[in-house]
């Protein structure tokens, strides 16, 4: 029985979990780069029967599936991932185990490390600074501002919170957002219309799904304000890239705060790599080292309880 873990380019798998419970003649090979390039995966992981992964930067679609002859067992850190085609994986036999997510702090407090970098400038102030000037450009305030919350579950709640401890008002939208979830938080329950045109900033905290993909479009990024930020700590598919770049470039917004894209590792020659009001950050919001560690002892308790004939944390395919 062979086990890899791969993606572990902070190098946290063998310091955070103690690997030496698994039985004797299992060790883990473990692959400290990013592993992108489906024929390089195919061709390393071949000889696998389980395969630990964080996150999404190997995509597991059926053509690499199939050409993992011994793969039984998939373990990826959280409960979602977008990278694993969960229906070529059940077609083929492979048990899917999850994590737990940690410590939701993490993304809550990366959506208003972005918010707070754009409104104020951050990135802006810094190279100024760096290149002899004084000031780039005058910040405003958010007391007073209007907060949009796409989605109001923990993360969306979480970032709601702050908003209203900075006296902002708190709107938000999801297709089954109930006025009593927003009582709960403190929120105001508003059409979708609403929540694109009031919003000063608009922060999306929805799971992707076949519902929320292109969620927000061309049409929804218009109505918004020309001094309004959209935040995406969720996932890029969510958002229409195409049309957020035309924003960005035409000004239908004042900027955005990214840490998730529809492609990642986002390419060299993406527009979001040049446009100089997008703040961005490579999907680190629930990467802190506290989520990594408590993830990587999940992980090894996937496999052990794999191994015992008692998995736990199974993920199935989406029904319908």
């Amino acid at each position: 029985m062979r086990l890899a873990i791969i993606n572990d380019y902070q190098r946290l798998a063998l310091e955070t979990a103690e690997w030496g419970q698994l039985p004797d003649g299992i060790v883990p090979d473990v692959f400290h780069d990013q592993l992108t390039d489906s024929d390089e995966a195919a061709r390393r992981l071949a000889p696998y029967d389980i395969i630990v992964t964080a996150r999404e930067e190997t995509q597991f679609d059926r053509a690499l599936i199939e050409r993992l002859p011994n793969l039984k067992l998939l373990v990826f850190h959280g409960a979602r991932n977008a990278a694993l085609d969960l229906a070529a994986l059940k077609e083929r036999g492979v048990t899917v185990c999850g994590t737990g997510y940690g410590f939701t702090n993490g993304t809550v407090e990366l959506a208003w490390g972005l918010i707070l970098g754009l409104v104020k400038n951050l990135a802006a102030e810094d190279r100024s600074i760096r290149d002899g000037g004084w000031g780039a450009g005058l910040p405003f305030g958010l007391t007073g501002k209007t907060l949009g919350i796409l989605g109001l579950g923990t993360l969306g709640s979480g970032v709601a919170k702050v908003g209203l401890a900075l006296d902002m008002e708190v709107i938000a939208w999801s297709q089954n957002l109930t006025k009593e979830r927003c009582d709960e938080v403190g929120a105001t329950l508003v059409s979708k219309e609403e929540l694109m045109r009031r919003s000063d900033v608009l922060s999306v905290h929805v799971i992707l799904s076949q519902r929320t993909r292109g969620l927000i479009g061309v049409d929804d990024l218009k109505q918004m304000k020309p001094t309004s930020y959209l935040i995406n700590t969720s996932r890029g598919p969510i958002v229409d890239e195409a049309a957020l770049v035309s924003a960005l470039k035409e000004n239908w917004i004042a900027g955005a705060g990214l840490d998730v894209f529809d492609q990642e590792p986002l390419p060299g020659d993406h527009p979001f790599r040049e446009l100089p009001n997008v703040l961005v950050t490579s999907h680190i919001g629930g990467r802190t080292y506290e989520n990594f560690a408590a993830r990587y002892q999940d992980c090894l308790e996937d496999v052990l309880a794999w191994l015992g004939d008692k998995p736990v944390r199974i993920v199935e395919p989406e029904s319908g």
